[in-house]
């Protein structure tokens, strides 16, 4: 409790101006979603034109969440599919630095910090609920090594399994086989006769809800991560219409009578379709004086499910509403990735393409590509009297920023192992909104569709090895890497949007061409398990373009803090020139030491780097994550890593974590290649600007 207390005075900056009470925070995130199958995003475009030939969706209630709150128009996914995408979300860390990466489906999410152990040690409870698909080792069903209860969550209900998302009748498997579905650690998928998962998740969060908040620990304020399998892979239908009313009386309930769990278990399975939907029709050829004809059933399915989605959003919106705590709670809404080309129907259905309905909007590209219809999100945040109706948030951001946002709004400092800035000063208009690091990395396998509405520059590009990197208004991209030498397409994305006029080869784009190459060896760390052709590229040096003087700059931070902190909104105590990175004796009080500088490199080669200290402690080289030591480290292990580098000053920044009054150690070491010993890094290595 002293801890908690001691953190609540460290964030009272943000606290003092949301209310005495934290803000609940509701993480919606749902699957394959394109960024222009929300109609405030595209669809809405699409009706006002009137054009028989652009058959469209429809989206109120997401709509109405947009109008009473703000759309991020630049938020991009972490990765162009869900596991990197959800793992980099969960942890706040980009690509550069994840562990999960390419298409690492079930793979364990790292026992590190998450959105989860953060809010949890900021006094939140914590409810995971729907798709899961990071839990590790089969083998240790149902107490998987990554199960959300072992990441930060105090309850879990859902899919665990990446592949059980691909079915949403989890008892009928009507096309991909009968599912699993977990309450915390016991199947309970014997009694969901009828459940489309959906309205499951939907009406398990409102219970959770409700139950929370005329509960015991009302006092406390929630965090629900609410991630639904929809609309992807398996289009199925709901088994009828969304129960009249919305909220605490109306809509989806969670009966808990085995066998119908939830009042919309009834009538058939994969059988309702939207009025709006089921007779609807389009001018197919593009010819006024020929018939119209019916939407495929594939699309009325595909539409179907995203309006099933809207409904259950409208529904825990007004859920909030009847509970009187919707000024109390942000909602957050997105996709994982860009709409793809996947229905797993049978072959009698046509084949589903997101050109029908324009779902990633203008963008070219889908999921799996890095093209801005692969990655751009539609993003929705509902917070009234904090952020303004009608809010147009264009500044570009990721998922992996919501980590340091929601520690920001829970007034905890976020781990310094974080990438991510916090979006509250775009939301709230408080405040100066920090850059946000735009980088993605991926290897997919497949090449771009060949789609008639997609430029020829794009048709059946080869996806392989690929990057982008914004750089203010600029997208870097680069697909099929053979090496660090390849050349970065360069656009305007704001300008060019549909990335068709490539700047590269433009006089005065050069700087900016070796700047792109250079950073994304800078922010990145190699990973045996996803290898690059880029992973022994040698790290340029950083442009140190002001005089250096030896030694490094300490600053130290007070307060009781959980973990190796981010200074962000954190103000030094002190700050002096230190000539090594060896102790912290300078103070008996608690906080965090925070050293930042230069490591002079020699020459070009590959370089080996130890670590050990009493304490806990996080190290980057450049933006790269080099020793992890603060979740789970134990004192005085060492830690070891190679990393490849260039002649030159290379910026490094170590915390260490003081959390008693004894002096804490740390040992930071190195050598070359052509070392045979370790040496310490010393004042003849350690620089800073002077």
């Amino acid at each position: 409790m002293k801890r908690i207390f001691s953190m609540l005075l460290i964030g009272c900056f943000a606290l003092k101006s949301f209310g005495q009470q934290k803000p609940n925070i509701i993480y919606i995130l749902v699957d394959d979603m394109g960024y222009g199958d929300v109609g405030v995003f595209f669809q809405n475009e699409r009706m006002k034109s009137a054009d028989r030939s652009k058959p469209y969706q429809i989206t109120p209630y997401l709509d109405q969440m947009a109008a009473s709150g703000a759309i991020f128009t630049q938020q991009y996914c972490n990765a162009p599919v869900c596991a990197p995408s959800r793992g980099s979300l969960l942890t706040g860390t980009n690509q550069g630095n994840a562990h999960v990466r390419n298409n690492q489906f079930d793979k364990a999410l790292e026992d590190n910090h998450t959105v989860g152990t953060v809010l949890q040690q900021a006094g939140y409870q914590t409810m995971a609920i729907g798709k899961w698909g990071l839990q590790g080792e089969e083998k240790a069903a149902p107490y998987w090594p990554s199960h959300p209860l072992k990441r930060g969550f105090d309850s879990y209900y859902g899919y665990i399994r990446h592949m059980d998302g691909h079915e949403h009748y989890p008892y009928e498997g009507i096309y991909r086989g009968k599912k699993e579905v977990y309450d915390n650690y016991v199947d309970v998928a014997d009694g969901l006769e009828k459940c489309y998962t959906t309205d499951l998740w939907t009406a398990v969060a409102k219970k959770q809800i409700v139950d929370h908040t005329k509960g015991k620990e009302a006092d406390k304020p929630f965090f629900m991560y609410l991630a639904y399998d929809a609309p992807h892979a398996v289009l199925e239908l709901p088994t009828q219409d969304y129960p009249k009313g919305l909220g605490l009386n109306g809509g989806v309930q969670y009966t808990g009578k085995k066998g119908h769990m939830i009042n919309t278990a009834t009538g058939v399975p994969d059988s309702f379709v939207y009025s709006e939907y089921a007779n609807a029709t389009y001018d197919h050829d593009n010819n006024p004086s020929t018939k119209e004809v019916s939407w495929p059933d594939t699309y009325k399915r595909y539409a179907t499910a995203n309006r099933r989605i809207d409904d259950g959003v409208g529904d825990i919106l007004q859920l909030l509403k009847d509970l009187k705590i919707d000024e109390n709670t942000l909602v957050v809404f997105s996709s994982d990735n860009g709409a793809a080309v996947e229905s797993y129907l049978p072959a009698k259905y046509v084949g589903f393409e997101p050109t029908f309905f324009s779902s990633n909007a203008t963008f070219e590209g889908i999921k799996r590509d890095v093209l801005e219809g692969g990655v751009r999100m539609p993003v929705l945040a509902t917070w009234p009297k904090h952020i303004e109706a009608g809010k147009v948030i264009a500044t570009p951001s990721m998922l992996s920023d919501w980590m340091a946002t929601f520690a920001d709004m829970a007034g905890i400092p976020a781990p310094a192992r974080t990438d991510g800035v916090s979006l509250l000063p775009s939301m709230t208009s408080k405040g100066k909104q920090k850059e946000s690091l735009v980088y993605i990395e991926y290897e997919g396998e497949g090449r771009t569709p060949n789609f008639k509405e997609f430029d020829p520059s794009h048709r059946g590009q080869k996806r392989g090895q690929m990057q982008i990197i914004r750089m203010g208004d600029y997208k870097g991209a680069r697909y099929d890497i053979k090496s660090a030498a390849d050349d970065f397409e360069i656009y305007d994305i704001v300008k060019d949007p549909r990335e068709l006029k490539n700047l590269a080869s433009k006089s005065g784009f050069e700087k900016m061409q070796q700047q792109m190459k250079a950073a994304v060896l800078q922010l990145r760390r190699a990973d045996t398990e996803a290898p690059r052709p880029y992973d022994t590229a040698l790290i340029p040096a950083a442009e140190v373009s002001a005089k250096v003087a030896s030694g490094v700059v300490q600053q130290f931070f007070e307060g009781d803090f959980p973990w190796v902190v981010a200074t962000d909104g954190l103000k030094a105590k002190k700050q002096k020139i230190s000539k090594s990175i060896s102790d912290a004796k300078s103070t008996k009080k608690k906080g965090m030491f925070l050293y930042t500088g230069f490591v002079k490199v020699p020459t070009d080669g590959k370089y080996s780097f130890s670590m050990k200290t009493s304490s806990k402690a996080f190290v980057r080289f450049h933006q790269a994550n080099l020793f992890d030591a603060d979740f789970g480290y134990q004192a005085g292990a060492e830690l070891t890593a190679e990393v490849f580098l260039k002649a030159g000053y290379h910026p490094v920044s170590v915390y260490l974590l003081k959390n008693s009054k004894a002096n804490e150690t740390i040992d930071i070491k190195w050598k070359s290649a052509s070392q045979a010993n370790w040496k310490n890094l010393e004042a003849s290595d350690l620089f800073h600007s002077k």
